[in-house]
């Protein structure tokens, strides 16, 4: 059935697993009453276990971690400042060739935020996504946290220019035309007759040169004869793949609850469901749930609503919009994916760093549903995301108990 918020670890958690795999603890002496205790009394915990004393800097960043905010907007602002911060430091404690506790636990903190961030968003604070990069990959986290991908800057050998190239050529042309000359010129002539063969050789000169700088222009219009092909080529190809990859902007996502759920009169994979979206009525959905959800279990449920599809009839009964679920490879597990607890009915869920207006209504003509699910998953920690962006709420990302799952 559903994922619910326990199955998901909190902030305190995370800190408490990542300080003690940095110190070398089992993580378990200290889990059990992490939730009586705050962030410092369990640093004071652990750091007494390794044998180690508390650290007033330290200290300092754990009040940090502690104040980071929930909000998208908030956190942007904060890391705008953290990139400051690290613009002058490798880390933000000690000399860089050994990260400290202050560096995983503020990154403990930071990351399912910092995971989701568009590439245009990355660009913004690329001291910030260094120093991630560099602690994800030093303190080998990738069982503990999803790897925060980062497009790094290539080197490419500089090329000769095609002009460069086209002058050589001219010039060996006309450098093997005057060794031609030399080797052609008798040493016996006469006055007269040196003038005339001078006349000549001069003519043939020119016309040699001539004839090279025209084929050095012929080359240069098939060229860019050649590269104006390849580019409307690649302005058409551009063109189709921004047709196969709509914006999830366009899906107009929002939290819903069900208020009763119930079989389909006909049809014995479906099921009916009423769900509130905070609007006047509540909308009547038909969802292909039968085979993996109770209509009892669903009842008082959050579910991610897609409320922009074209109503039509499923077996004879009105469906409203289109209940999202993740489901493992061979489909043998289902369920819908589940808003946090706080998440407002009816609110719009988003996707940091795109932004744009949904379709008044999907046109099932274009296809346009089937062309963004596919971009729909949930990663390992079970997030919900589009291109590895989370599903976000004013009260955190949706989740499911799948992880890896496709989404639709």
């Amino acid at each position: 059935m559903a994922a619910n918020g326990s199955k998901n670890p909190t902030r305190k958690q995370l800190i408490v697993s990542i300080l003690c795999k940095h110190l070398s603890l089992d993580h378990k002496d200290f889990s059990s009453n992490a939730a009586e205790k705050d962030i410092k009394t369990l640093y004071s915990d652990i750091l007494k276990s390794s044998g180690k004393s508390s650290n007033d800097e330290v200290m300092k960043w754990i009040e940090f971690a502690e104040s980071f905010p929930a909000d998208s907007k908030a956190c942007f602002d904060v890391l705008i400042k953290l990139n400051e911060e690290l613009a002058t430091k490798s880390v933000l404690l000690g000399n860089g060739l050994r990260t400290s506790e202050a560096d995983v636990i503020v990154f403990s903190a930071v990351h399912s935020f910092v995971v989701g961030l568009a590439n245009l968003d990355q660009g913004k604070m690329p001291h910030v996504m260094r120093w991630m990069d560099y602690i994800q990959s030093k303190e080998a986290l990738g069982d503990l946290f999803g790897t925060i991908s980062l497009e790094k800057p290539g080197f490419e050998p500089p090329l000769h220019g095609a002009k460069s190239a086209v002058d050589s050529n001219a010039k060996k042309t006309v450098q093997s035309t005057n060794h031609a000359e030399k080797s052609e010129a008798p040493s016996n002539l006469k006055s007269g007759d040196a003038k005339k063969g001078d006349t000549a050789l001069q003519e043939k000169k020119k016309s040699v040169e001539t004839e090279a700088v025209d084929k050095d222009k012929t080359k240069k219009a098939v060229g860019d004869k050649e590269a104006g092909q390849e580019k409307k080529k690649s302005s058409e190809t551009a063109a189709v793949d921004k047709d196969k990859e709509l914006s999830v902007s366009l899906l107009n996502i929002q939290v819903g609850l069900i208020r009763k759920s119930w079989k389909h009169p006909s049809a014995d994979s479906l099921l009916v469901e009423e769900i509130d979206v905070g609007e006047a009525k509540l909308r009547q959905v038909v969802s292909g749930l039968a085979k993996y959800c109770n209509p009892d279990d669903l009842t008082n449920r959050r579910v991610a609503l897609i409320t922009n599809v074209k109503p039509g009839k499923l077996r004879d009964v009105m469906s409203e919009g289109l209940v999202l679920c993740a489901s493992n490879e061979d489909h043998t597990n289902v369920e819908p994916l589940l808003p946090p607890e706080g998440a407002k009915i009816g609110e719009r869920i988003s996707f940091s760093g795109i932004d744009g207006k949904p379709e008044e209504v999907l046109n099932p003509k274009k296809k346009q549903l089937e062309k963004i699910t596919p971009n729909l998953f949930t990663d390992d920690k079970g997030v919900a995301t589009f291109k590895g962006i989370p599903f976000m709420t004013s009260a955190g990302p949706c989740t499911s108990s799948i992880p890896k799952a496709s989404i639709k």
